[in-house]
């Protein structure tokens, strides 16, 4: 039980439905990790991506990650039974010898390969990853989990018609609330964008609002009073990461939700959100990206830090709109999962056949992710490493 081969390619990809948008050059890396295990004539593969919103991380994942993969030795990433990967031992192995800190782009080179061994050896089980995910911890999986559609990027023109559209197209879709995005335009076009996106929902508590880092202390807090009578289903990403203090100043100001953990890559980061961020564990959100935080291991140990603190697991919403974060709030039974219905092809979207009912979603009843039923990224994977 071993792996024998890790590609990566590293592709462009953007936060429009168009991609002749500009994005700031955005990419994400593609891997695929091959086994010795051999099904219907052919080796067991998985699957990853690095997510969206960061970029590749083809040096990292080829020279030191990966190395380490295909150096181990043999049957050293294998379960106990020796008939599958333990994606744990996987996770140690590529971790073997790294110095604490440096979250930055270490961990999401570790979480795009992790996405991957997961995908293989649920495959190798012959079970969806949430169910294999699920036995793996013991924990009580549901199918049906709740989604909500981010996107909602603004437009270089026509912003508010072409919002106004997207939004319907959501709903369309059988989405009941939506993410969009805010901040970097002016407080009043954020609340024209509020107004036209809202619109199409049942209100303003049906929608989110990301402003993606971009206030400082005053800016936010400017924000926070002019957003407050919206009585927004949440407020994300509002400023630096890392700016603690502001994160506390918005919350004790801010009487609707606020949502934080996008750009924050660790258990150590999440101990200091807990202990300065000021946030609210009876209405507050986390947004913290399972492919950004390490994997599977990374994020369970995000997980226990806030639960012990007094985090609900409802109180999770994984950023990313992947199929694999989808798995983890159907193993975990978190609040409920991102979906990208237009940005960031060719992972947007749903596997073929999937139906959205009132904001509910049934999980792919497919071994492994379930790239394989997304006519998109499968068409990529394919093209890249067949």
């Amino acid at each position: 039980m071993n792996i024998t081969d890790i590609r990566e390619k590293s592709i462009l990809i953007s936060r429009y439905e168009d991609p002749v948008l500009p994005t700031g050059g955005l990419t994400t890396s593609l891997v695929a990790v091959t086994t010795d295990v051999v099904r219907n004539g052919k080796p067991v593969i998985g699957y990853g991506y690095s997510s969206v919103g960061r970029f590749a991380q083809g040096g990292l994942i080829r020279e030191r990650f990966a190395a380490r993969l295909l150096r181990a030795p043999k049957g050293s990433l294998a379960d106990e039974e020796g008939t599958n990967l333990d994606p744990f031992l996987a996770w140690n192995t590529m971790m073997n010898g790294e110095k604490p800190g440096g979250h930055g782009e270490r961990c999401v080179a570790v979480g795009t390969l992790d996405m991957a061994i997961w995908d293989a050896a649920a495959k190798i089980a012959d079970l969806p990853l949430y169910d294999f995910l699920a036995q793996r911890l013991a924990s009580a999986p549901q199918r049906r989990v709740r989604v909500y559609a981010g996107g909602g990027y603004r437009y270089p023109c026509n912003d508010l018609v072409r919002l106004s559209d997207e939004l319907r197209r959501c709903v369309d879709l059988g989405f009941t609330h939506v993410k969009i995005k805010v901040g970097g335009a002016g407080l009043d076009v954020d609340c024209m964008r509020i107004e036209a996106a809202a619109s199409r929902l049942s209100g303003t508590d049906c929608l989110a609002v990301d402003a993606m880092n971009l206030y400082d202390q005053n800016t936010a807090l400017q924000a926070a009073a002019k957003l407050a009578p919206y009585k927004l289903w949440w407020f994300e990403d509002i400023c630096d990461p890392l700016d603690f203090a502001t994160h506390a100043r918005v919350a004790k100001v801010y009487a609707s939700s606020v949502a934080a953990g996008e750009a924050l890559f660790s258990q150590a980061e999440a101990r200091l959100l807990v202990q300065y961020g000021g946030l609210r564990s009876e209405r507050d959100v986390l947004v913290f990206d399972p492919v950004h935080s390490y994997g599977v291991p990374g994020y369970l140990r995000i997980l226990e830090t806030m639960t012990a603190n007094g985090w609900p697991r409802r109180a999770f919403w994984p950023h990313g709109g992947h199929l694999f974060a989808l798995h983890l709030v159907a193993a975990l039974d978190l609040g409920g999962a991102e979906i990208s219905p237009f940005a960031f092809s060719p992972f947007r979207g749903l596997p073929n056949g999937s139906i959205i009912e009132n904001g509910r979603l049934t999980v792919p009843q497919v071994a492994g992710i379930g790239f394989e039923i997304h006519a998109e990224a499968w068409d990529v994977f394919r093209r890249v490493f067949m």
